[in-house]
């Protein structure tokens, strides 16, 4: 049981959940009730859209192993009492761990690709794979390029969903969805751009956050090239982008009367971020980083669970 649990820590588990629920929660509120209001039937079985969410949750967790196997010393210092690898699931096993899980999904996704003819699925998740390698070995220790890494990465979770239905759209002969699809490709657009902005600010808090492991080990991350204050600059300069991209949004939505999805925005996404703002500048300890953090994992959280309003005003 105990090998159970630590398992399930080094794949980071509630990771992976979140990362189904936001694929799951992107096709069931958002590329169904398109396609229904189009009176229109969904183009790709439900079924093999399920199996590219699992594959999707195999890579990430492949990723998340192969980031501590890599990460081990570091993680000795920034938070020994987390340690997975060599303290209850051997590197070797680690990293056995990562080639199945990864593999596994790479052939998942070669599955869908065929069952679809969306060939590019397939090289796409192994682009995936390569890059959460690169990541864990190389660019995670240079300046904001690990950042940027695992921005898009976060980014493509929503991405793929939509790309593979709007491309099923347009090479289908004969099928007459294109405003469907260009419709499906502004809001897949729309929760890319805020999973990207919303994962670079915490990704750079993190870094703050695990400044002295990274620092004790040659890491050249942006607090420890350009300094704290620099990237506390940095982060709430997107902060702000982020917050007035989200007050354009929602003074569009009004237009069409969605009250409800405007009140939401500003009480759970837009007023935290704020609060956020406010703590960052007076934030001195790994204590007060860390906090901050989950405070952005919060509102990832709130603006993905903001796809519902999009079921309840396309019904």
């Amino acid at each position: 049981m105990k090998l159970l649990v630590a398992f399930l820590r080094l794949v980071r588990t509630l990771n992976l959940v979140f990362i189904a629920f936001t694929q799951l929660l992107f096709l069931y509120c958002i590329v169904i009730p398109v396609f229904q209001q189009a009176n229109m039937p969904l183009i790709i079985p439900i079924s093999q859209i399920v199996i590219l969410v699992v594959a999707s949750v195999l890579i990430a967790a492949g990723g998340y192993i192969i980031n501590d196997y890599f990460d081990l010393n570091i993680d000795q210092v920034n938070k020994p009492g987390k340690l997975v690898v060599e303290k209850h699931i051997k590197r070797r096993w680690a990293i056995v761990w990562h080639f199945v899980l990864s593999t596994a999904g790479i052939l998942l996704s070669a599955w869908v690709a065929w069952k679809t003819r969306i060939w590019w699925l397939a090289p796409a998740n192994v682009c995936c794979v390569i890059a959460l390698w690169f990541y864990s070995t190389t660019f995670k220790r240079k300046l904001l390029s690990g950042n940027i890494i695992i921005s898009l990465l976060t980014a493509w979770t929503v991405m793929v969903v939509g790309f593979m239905v709007h491309y099923k759209v347009i090479k289908t002969p004969g099928l007459s969805g294109l405003v469907q699809a260009s419709k499906i490709m502004r809001i897949t657009f729309l929760y890319a751009g805020f999973a990207f902005i919303i994962s670079l600010i915490r990704e750079v808090i993190k870094d703050i956050e695990d400044m002295a492991g990274d620092a004790k080990y040659g890491c050249r991350t942006m607090p420890i090239v350009w300094g704290v204050n620099v990237s506390k600059v940095f982060t709430g300069t997107w902060i702000v982008v982020l917050v007035a991209a989200l007050f354009i949004v929602q003074a569009y939505v009004l237009t069409f009367e969605w009250w409800g999805s405007a009140l939401y925005c500003v009480l759970l996404i837009i007023i935290p971020l704020l609060y956020i703002l406010r703590k960052l500048y007076t934030a001195q300890s790994s204590r007060e980083f860390h906090v901050l953090s989950n405070w952005v994992k919060l509102v990832m959280l709130t603006g993905i669970v903001s796809m519902i309003f999009f079921k309840i005003y396309f019904a």
